[in-house]
């Protein structure tokens, strides 16, 4: 059983349509990251899954059931991407609270604490507590009384680089224990490596969706390789230039040369036997190369569409 199921949705404002027949599925112990400009449908994708909305044409399921049904929304877990809590209340009051409301376990509170890092201001007021550390409280809400399906929207907002990184080996954990995750992200680099898969909404239209291999190979993206420490670098750009490829010189005694994934094997082997580099670097394209290329091509066919 996928732990979310969507099909066909369409979603509607009134006259406004903000999803154009979203279908999409999360299973279990996976990571989804979910991209997109503001207003491409991520947050209103976020609301169905939520039970917070219902659907204006097609279906949604969460862990077997229809969204609303109290007994699913007992195993969610949601951190919303700007977190609000009662300010005269303590760290440790606020969770024993939040605890209390999702039915779990109160032995859960301090140990949650420990996990982000707050133990040290559990009883400091949370009025005192600076925006990464209202975060950090919103994480621990969030996986309160292990839930099968967490989701995060802008989970990292406020934090600091070291922060950003616990958070993301939190999640790496909570896969490993079999937790569902939705995860919401403008910023890019160092999400990829925590996400099995990456779904790229844009203009409520699912663009994209699959692991980054699968993404990368329909996107036809090169592979960018940068070369170190040669002799005559710059003769080697021109006469790769000059055979048709995209290079381009980098620094007194390097160059970069864009490789179509079906040759990069070859121009690897050619670079290597024609200038003995003394340093290498192989670039795949990345989360936010694929990103801006879907974005692109999105925004290509409206405005043929509109032409």
């Amino acid at each position: 059983m996928n732990a979310v199921e969507i099909r066909a949705v369409r979603q509607r404002y009134g006259s406004m349509q903000v999803l154009h027949g979203l279908d999409l599925d999360l299973g279990e112990g996976e990571v989804l990251g979910l991209f997109g400009h503001n207003g491409a449908g991520k947050t209103t994708t976020m609301k169905l899954i939520l039970g917070l909305l219902r659907a204006s044409e097609g279906e949604v399921r969460v862990l077997g059931q229809a969204p609303h049904d109290q007994a699913v929304r007992r195993q969610l877990g949601y951190l919303p991407e700007n977190v609000t809590f009662y300010p005269q209340l303590t760290g440790r009051e606020t969770l024993r609270h939040f605890a209390r409301l999702k039915g779990a376990s109160l032995a859960q509170v301090d140990q949650l604490l420990e996990q982000v890092g707050l133990a040290h201001a559990a009883d400091r007021r949370v009025k005192t507590y600076s925006k990464g550390m209202r975060q950090r409280l919103g994480l621990a809400q969030a996986i309160l009384g292990e839930p099968r399906l967490l989701l995060l929207d802008e989970p990292t907002v406020g934090l600091d680089p070291i922060a950003t990184g616990d958070l993301y080996r939190l999640v790496d954990r909570l896969r490993q224990q079999g937790t569902s995750v939705i995860l919401c992200s403008h910023v890019l680099p160092g999400v990829e490596a925590h996400i099995n898969r990456a779904a790229i909404l844009a203009g409520g239209h699912l663009q994209a969706v699959g692991t980054l291999a699968e993404l990368r190979h329909a996107a036809g993206l090169p592979v960018r390789i940068r070369a170190n420490g040669l002799d005559g670098a710059n003769e080697l750009v021109r006469g790769w230039q000059s055979a048709g490829h995209d290079a381009q010189a980098v620094g007194p005694d390097g160059l970069e040369v864009a490789a179509p994934q079906a040759e990069k094997v070859g121009l690897l082997q050619r670079l290597l036997a024609s200038g003995a580099p003394t340093e290498l670097d192989i670039h795949q394209p990345s989360l936010e190369d694929l990103y801006r290329h879907y974005m692109e091509r999105a925004t290509a066919r409206t405005g043929e569409s509109a032409a």
